[in-house]
């Protein structure tokens, strides 16, 4: 998207499943994303906002669900999807530090879409972006939540862009990835899209469709040092219809798409996986008490499983291949992988 190169742009296609139309979290009707991009000196920050639908979110909730696989994370909101398995706002992501002006600015954004409004769950999401950010700056600020929202749109950037724009996965340039798969149920496509924000990994690690590249990697760079092994944020996507129980299953299959690319989860990291499915819209206020929804018999479950694993594989690589080499606080230097790596000496197997 964007006119940027991708990981299939390489000729490497990730599992055997059929990608969406633009191999992205957007591919779900009515899924759009935008981002706020702070780029300047010591200052590489920004904002990221996922939009599940158009309409006034509150009134009109998506069924969610949340699973955290480390928690070493900052995110608010998880608490009632884990309770009411709904989503009622748009998802924003940003650095650590700006959680709560990201949380304020969202409040004041659903006020604005709905008089009625008086309690509210905000969705926001982080990564601590300090190595390459003057993290304690500050820099993010209430418009540029508003900006993300206002930018959304079915294509948009990847890599060090909005949220992504410090962060470094596997000791590269990391940040904002997405792709998606398509899967056919009763004769009908759905779509699962999954959208990253990267910020994890040592570059040993790196595993690019089953070839171990990281150590070929580490040779030619010094890897940052850190104490941690960072973050990653994942947001599921999809139109198929489910129940939040069932939603909750799918979106633990990222586990296996963070592993193939050398993820293994460490003790202070902030892995959060946040999903959500367009097809039971449940209204604020109906005018019934016994609701009807459809959901998916579950034996037919493992397919939507490898789709969201080879997804979140893809979306991760992506966030590598769109991002470009960055120099930010204290003169630090982050390479991007095609700076770093002839990407084109890997072959599919």
């Amino acid at each position: 998207m964007k006119n940027q190169k991708r990981v299939r742009d390489f000729g490497i296609s990730i599992g055997n499943m059929k990608t969406g139309n633009y191999n992205s979290i957007t591919d779900v009707p009515g899924v759009k994303v935008g981002h706020s991009t702070l780029d300047k000196e010591n200052i590489k920050t920004g904002v990221t906002a996922i939009i599940p639908h158009e309409r006034n979110m509150f009134k009109e909730k998506v069924i969610g669900a949340c699973h955290v696989i480390n928690g070493f994370g900052k995110s608010t909101g998880l608490i009632q999807i884990e309770e009411l398995g709904n989503i009622e706002t748009p998802i924003i992501l940003t650095n650590t530090l700006s959680v709560g002006t990201a949380h304020e600015a969202l409040v004041k954004y659903m006020l604005s879409v709905d008089k009625d409004i008086k309690s509210l769950n905000p969705i926001i999401c982080e990564c601590n972006d300090s190595y390459l950010n003057d993290i304690r700056g500050l820099h993010v600020k209430e418009h540029h939540v508003f900006e993300a929202i206002e930018n959304a749109s079915v294509e948009f950037k990847e890599g060090n862009v909005g949220a992504g724009t410090g962060m470094v996965c596997y000791g590269l340039k990391g940040g904002i990835g997405t792709s998606s798969r398509i899967v056919n149920i009763d004769d009908k496509n759905y779509t699962v899209g999954v959208l990253v924000l990267s910020n994890f990994g040592k570059i040993n690690d790196l595993i690019i469709n089953g070839n171990f590249v990281g150590e070929k990697i580490a040779s030619k760079i010094k890897e940052k040092k850190t104490k941690n092994e960072g973050s990653i944020i994942l947001i599921v996507a999809t139109d198929i219809p489910l129940s939040s129980r069932q939603l909750k299953r799918i979106i633990k299959r990222v586990n296996p798409g963070i592993a193939r690319t050398g993820g293994f989860i460490g003790h202070g990291s902030g892995e959060i996986a946040i999903g959500f499915s367009t097809a039971n819209i449940f209204e604020h206020n109906p005018n019934e008490n016994i609701l009807n929804m459809k959901i998916l018999d579950e034996s037919k479950i493992n397919v939507i499983f490898r789709a969201t694993s080879e997804a979140t594989e893809e979306a991760i690589l992506n966030s590598l291949m769109c991002s470009n080499t960055t120099t930010g606080v204290d003169g630090n230097t982050i390479y991007s992988l095609l700076d770093i790596f002839d990407i084109n000496s890997l072959t599919n197997c």
